[in-house]
């Protein structure tokens, strides 16, 4: 099979990544701040620490990198409902854009339900919010919060993150970050930004295993964000309320601790490599799909028709074909797609393919030239 579905997950992994989730499960395997300080419990406690301290400076953490600001959560879906259901109250406004993922989307009209006011700021035909267009519609209204994806899983447009960090600035809105599919191949500085919290999974281009994921925290917003999940922590076992204290405020539970060690593993990965070293991989095998793909006639292309300010994720329609049946002869002949709405039918109304969807495939820093080459060879073959 080639795989050509990194916007779901990346694959492969790094082989570093596979060898310390199965070194914990073997040689470790403890839990957290529940055993009696042997020696496995020490290592179990000093991955965790260790990946901590990685994520803060990885992400340009506050507080000179603290890595108690860091909670580890089991996806970016988590670490959104953590955030979002935790802060937004009856009354609140919060402002998002019309590119969302369902990680955002449905939270928020669950959270719509119980009286939380949400204004959806459509973006253009290409998948761009344009600032002018935010900023206008937030100088309109008081919010009380701002959600954004950093870029859509279905077309792969950036958002000028830059710009509406400044903008949430101006006006004072707090303003959360989905990075779902930029971290681990854009640089990100949540405290330079101005971030209040920027979520993360470990799963996609932070080359972690699944089940991982977190948030940074700037500290005085994890103050006004109550816990969604109260439970064992390992820690102030004296008490029947939950911890105020980082990280123990939002970590109940045992968490994945071999994933953690994984992903602690994955970003060291990440740093020996070099983002940039990646970035650059990434946008030239993007430029070689790209080319190939607007030589297909009859497709339709969502997005931008160049690889700036756009990740190499493609999503695209052929006319007369459907792209679910598209999707299944060619995973026949041995390529791994992805059809449909991609949890994402507000993107998908955004860019017009809604509601047949459309066909995506999604280039990694693993993917080989030599693969584009036989996926367009067996697209034609299809067509």
């Amino acid at each position: 099979m080639s795989y050509l579905n990194n916007a779901a997950t990346t694959w492969p992994k790094p082989e570093c990544v596979i060898n310390a989730v199965r070194d914990f499960m073997l040689k470790g395997g403890a839990n957290s701040s529940r055993g009696s300080n042997s020696e496995r419990d020490m290592k179990t406690m000093n991955i965790i620490l260790d990946c901590r301290i990685k994520l803060a400076e990885f992400f340009g953490g506050w507080d000179n990198f603290n890595p108690f600001l860091v909670t580890f959560t089991s996806n970016i879906t988590e670490a959104l409902n953590i955030v979002l259901r935790g802060f937004l109250r009856s009354g609140m406004s919060v402002i998002t854009s019309s590119m969302e993922h369902n990680a955002v989307m449905r939270p928020l009209r669950a959270l719509e339900k119980n009286g939380v006011k949400i204004e959806v700021v459509n973006a253009d035909s290409e998948g761009t919010l344009k600032p002018q267009d935010f900023e206008s519609v937030l100088k309109s209204s008081k919010f009380d919060l701002a959600v954004i994806s950093h870029a859509s899983n279905v077309c792969g447009t950036i958002q000028p993150v830059d710009k509406i960090a400044d903008i949430c600035k101006k006006y004072g809105v707090p303003l959360v970050l989905d990075t779902a599919q930029t971290a681990g191949v854009i640089p990100l500085n949540a405290k330079n930004l101005g971030l209040s919290a920027l979520c993360f999974t470990g799963h996609k281009s932070l080359m972690g295993p699944q089940g991982t994921g977190g948030i940074i925290w700037n500290p005085e917003f994890a103050r006004k964000v109550e816990p969604i999940i109260t439970g064992g922590t390992g820690s102030y076992s004296h008490l029947e309320t939950q911890p105020e204290d980082m990280p123990d405020k939002f970590e109940s539970g045992t968490p994945n601790l071999p994933g953690i060690a994984g992903l602690n593993a994955a970003l060291d990965w990440l740093n020996e490599t070099g983002l940039k070293n990646i970035a650059d991989a990434e946008n030239d095998t993007g430029e070689y799909f790209l080319d190939g793909l607007k030589n297909i006639d009859g497709l339709q292309l969502t997005g931008k028709k160049t690889m700036s300010g756009r990740l190499p994720v493609f999503s695209f329609n052929i006319e007369g074909k459907d792209n679910g049946i598209l999707a299944d002869e060619l995973s026949r002949l041995g390529f791994e797609t992805r059809p449909g709405l991609h949890c994402s039918p507000s993107a998908h109304k955004t860019l017009g393919t809604f509601p047949q969807g459309a066909l995506r495939v999604s280039a990694g820093y693993f993917t080989e030239k030599r693969e584009i080459d036989s996926f367009f060879e067996a697209l034609k073959s299809i067509l």
